[in-house]
């Protein structure tokens, strides 16, 4: 019986999600720390896409919800053996692993993001998804206009970092070889060499903190290797920041850990989309598209007492 959990990164949280949150009393400790950062009106401010997609709010938000998800999950599942996450989401995967709590992982997300901000300066930054374009092309066209792979996904999809501007130039040479392109909701270029004084600094903050053996393997965006003990978590954790994430790697790491099926922590299902394309026999769903807590906790149950019998 076993579970693996996935929890996402920026860029796709929404006005409407997970509305049946705010009345669970497990979730209160987490979302009243995550509104004392954010403000008690975070939610009505979600329609504010300005404020919304800044990094400083998204980090934090996204880390908040996700462990105020499972926060409300926790007690009625087993223990996942396999957690990982995607960008900022990695903090959240491993508080929900135990590595810190909840309080922690806001406060790390809130100093992660300032860095990253100070680190990128005036230069308008993002991140651009691309699809249908082969890595060797990828590569080219990363030299060429002075942009790199942010995030690898698949031998055809991948999210490139840059400036606006070389991003927009990239932007029309995928599209004239045939790929799909969209803008992501972040303002910066992260997980690109842009961000490696913020990584280093990351590195220096969290250096000297009293962290845990987690519970469960924690599959690292860094390469995708499944890791337990503090330092090299750390060492993972602050070396996202300014490297791909190797995404695909994860998948390929959760998947090798045999869970019966993969759980989404939070809003949108992204994760839940890009797991079911590369690991089409282990079936996953996102928490954002159920209900209620206990629809969530039911398809899971049901699908590991089913394996069970």
């Amino acid at each position: 019986m076993t579970l693996a959990l996935l929890f996402p990164g920026q860029g796709v949280q929404h006005a409407g999600m997970l509305p049946w949150l705010d009345a669970e009393p497990l979730a209160a400790p987490v979302l009243e720390a995550m509104a004392a950062r954010l403000g008690e009106d975070w939610r009505a401010r979600l329609a504010d896409e300005a404020w919304a997609s800044s990094n400083v709010v998204a980090q934090q938000l996204m880390v908040g919800v996700g462990l105020a998800v499972w926060s409300v999950l926790a007690p009625r599942l087993p223990q996942p053996n396999v957690v990982a996450g995607y960008s900022v989401g990695e903090l959240a995967a491993c508080s929900a692993a135990g590595v810190f709590d909840a309080p922690t992982a806001l406060r790390l997300a809130a100093q992660r993001a300032d860095l990253m901000d100070r680190c990128a300066g005036d230069e308008p930054g993002g991140l651009l998804s691309v699809i249908g374009v082969s890595a060797k092309a990828i590569d080219v066209l990363c030299v060429q206009f002075g942009v790199a792979v942010a995030i690898r996904i698949n031998a055809d999809r991948c999210v490139i970092g840059g400036p606006l501007a070389a991003l927009e130039a990239v932007a029309l040479e995928c599209i004239a070889q045939g790929g799909e392109v969209t803008p992501l909701r972040v303002r910066l270029a992260s997980h690109t060499p842009a961000m490696a004084t913020a990584a280093r600094e990351f590195a220096v903050l969290i250096e000297t903190m009293t962290w845990s053996r987690s519970h469960c393997v924690i599959a690292c965006d860094l390469d995708g290797a499944g890791r337990r003990d503090a330092l090299p978590l750390k060492q993972a954790l602050a070396r996202q920041m300014d490297n791909p994430v190797e995404w695909g790697r994860c998948m390929r790491t959760v998947a090798e850990r045999l869970p019966r099926c993969v759980l989404e922590v939070g809003p949108g299902s992204s994760l839940a989309r890009m797991w079911a394309a590369a690991h089409p026999g282990i079936p996953a769903r996102s928490i954002d598209e159920f209900r209620s807590a206990q629809g969530a906790v039911d398809w899971v149950l049901d699908l590991l007492e089913s394996h069970h019998h």
